[in-house]
């Protein structure tokens, strides 16, 4: 079995029952550096976010990058009454919002993962950022429309995940990495899905002996899969931790083959 997704290369084993809806850490309003890496991930696989400035609302699709300093980059025409509010709101701490909303990237009900909410200072883009940037990060910026780029530096960061809303530590935030898997998690899973069913059920039978319910694996990241048995009265997520930390995709197969022993 050999699980390569296609795609953007990605850069103790026991059953644990999760809570339907609830993170593994991070509850209540004091963070953790996990919920910094989950802010991470969120923004830099998010395909499309919210922007807000003052009473006006824009929806951005395939417009924005993220920096290796956690700074997010938007791609706005200067020409359009967005722009015009982006200029006007330069240098204004907390002036400009963003909301990136959390899919389980499967057909499931109850998809929304959590939120993410940042709110941040808007500056005009300095093409001196691109020294710091890896050449992931310059293929991710050269992707953005042509138009005008925006530095959106955040000033604070809330991650929202069904439990009370964690305001994730700045500094926490900037010297995170996003998970290596869980930024390619759609096509890891679609893969999975698609090309090995027969691993989906035999992982699905460490959760549900008795084959009552639908198995679908709804997340992944670099130290275990969650899969979900759903049942007409309604759901369970079961988190399975890989034996160690995944750094590439390719070790997803030998991940799931230690699972499965």
């Amino acid at each position: 079995m050999a699980l390569h997704p296609a795609g953007r290369p990605a850069p103790s084993t026991g059953v644990a029952p999760v809570a339907v809806g609830r993170p593994a850490s991070g509850t209540g309003t004091s963070s953790t550096p996990c919920d910094a890496v989950a802010a991470r991930c969120v923004l830099t696989a998010a395909a499309s976010l919210r922007l807000t400035l003052g009473d006006t609302t824009a929806d951005l699709l395939s417009a924005h990058a993220v920096l290796p300093d956690g700074t997010i980059v938007l791609a706005v025409d200067a020409m359009s009454r967005t722009g015009g509010l982006l200029v006007a709101a330069r240098g204004h701490s907390g002036a400009v919002r963003l909301d990136v909303t959390d899919l389980a990237p499967v057909a499931v009900r109850s998809r929304v993962r959590s939120r993410l909410r940042i709110l941040g200072t808007a500056r005009r883009f300095d093409p001196a950022a691109l020294d710091a940037c890896n050449p992931a990060t310059v293929m991710s910026l050269l992707d953005l429309p042509p138009v005008a780029l925006w530095a959106i530096e955040p000033d604070e960061v809330v991650l929202d995940r069904a439990t009370d809303p964690v305001a994730v530590d700045l500094g926490a935030y900037r010297a995170a990495r996003p998970d290596p898997i869980a930024v390619d998690e759609a096509a890891h899973l679609a893969h999975l899905t698609r090309c090995h069913r027969d691993v989906l059920d035999r992982l699905g039978a460490l959760v549900d002996p008795a084959g009552s319910a639908r198995v679908v694996p709804v997340a992944l990241d670099a130290e275990g899969v969650v899969l979900r048995a759903e049942r007409p009265g309604g759901h369970v997520d079961t988190r399975l931790p890989f034996a160690r930390p995944v750094t590439a995709g390719s070790g997803l197969a030998e991940a799931l083959r230690t699972l499965l022993a």
